[in-house]
C-alpha cells in the first residue's frame, strides 16, 4: 500500500484516511495567506432566509419592485448574509478546530453584493500568540476579505479565535 497521503488527510486505519479540518497553531504562521475554496454563489433563498432570520425588514433586501427603483436597480444582498457567507468560507482552514471565537472587528462592506454573485474568500494571519489562560491553545488574528466573481473586494473583517496547539490530540479525542 502506498504510504503517501494526499495533502489535507491523515491515516486513521489501513486503507482508510480522514479529511483534516482546521489548521493548528503551528500551521497558522504570521503572514500566511489562505485562498479559501470553493467559492459560493449567492442564491435568492440565501438572502431571503438571512433577512428573515435576522428580522431585517428592509425592502432593499426583499422587495424586487422597491429595489428596482433604487440606485442598484435590483435586490441588494443583506450585509449580514454576505458577512456570514464569507466568514463561513474561512472556517474550514483557519478556525475549523477553534475552541471559541473571541472577536469580530473592523467589518467593512466595500461593494454591493447581488443575488447571482459568486463570492470567494481570502485570509491573512496577522498575529498569533500562545494563550496565557488556556495553555493548550493559541490566539490567532486573521484579516479576511471577500471578493466577487470579477475580483472586486466586497467585504473585509478581522477575526480573533482560539486554535489548539496540538491539533492531532484534539482530532484523536474528538474523532476528527
Amino acid at each position: 500500500m502506498n504510504d503517501t497521503l494526499p495533502r489535507g488527510y491523515r491515516r486513521i486505519a489501513h486503507s482508510r484516511i480522514r479529511e483534516n479540518i482546521g489548521l493548528g497553531y503551528d500551521e497558522l504562521t504570521l503572514g500566511l495567506v489562505i485562498e479559501h475554496r470553493p467559492g459560493r454563489t449567492v442564491a435568492e433563498l440565501d438572502n431571503l432566509l438571512g433577512a428573515a432570520l435576522s428580522s431585517n425588514p428592509a425592502p432593499i433586501h426583499t422587495d424586487a419592485h422597491y429595489s428596482s427603483q433604487t440606485q442598484w436597480g435590483r435586490i441588494l444582498v443583506c450585509g449580514g448574509v454576505t458577512l456570514n457567507l464569507v466568514a463561513g468560507m474561512t472556517v474550514r482552514s483557519t478556525s475549523g478546530m477553534t475552541v471559541a471565537n473571541l472577536a469580530l472587528d473592523e467589518v467593512r462592506f466595500e461593494a454591493p453584493v447581488f443575488v447571482g454573485d459568486t463570492l470567494y474568500a481570502q485570509s491573512e494571519v496577522l498575529s498569533r500568540r500562545l494563550s496565557s489562560s488556556r495553555p493548550s491553545t493559541g490566539i490567532v488574528v486573521c484579516r479576511s476579505s471577500g471578493h466577487n466573481q470579477t475580483g472586486k473586494r466586497v467585504l473585509t473583517f478581522t477575526r480573533t479565535f482560539f486554535v489548539p496547539t496540538d491539533p492531532d490530540t484534539v482530532r484523536d479525542a474528538t474523532n476528527y
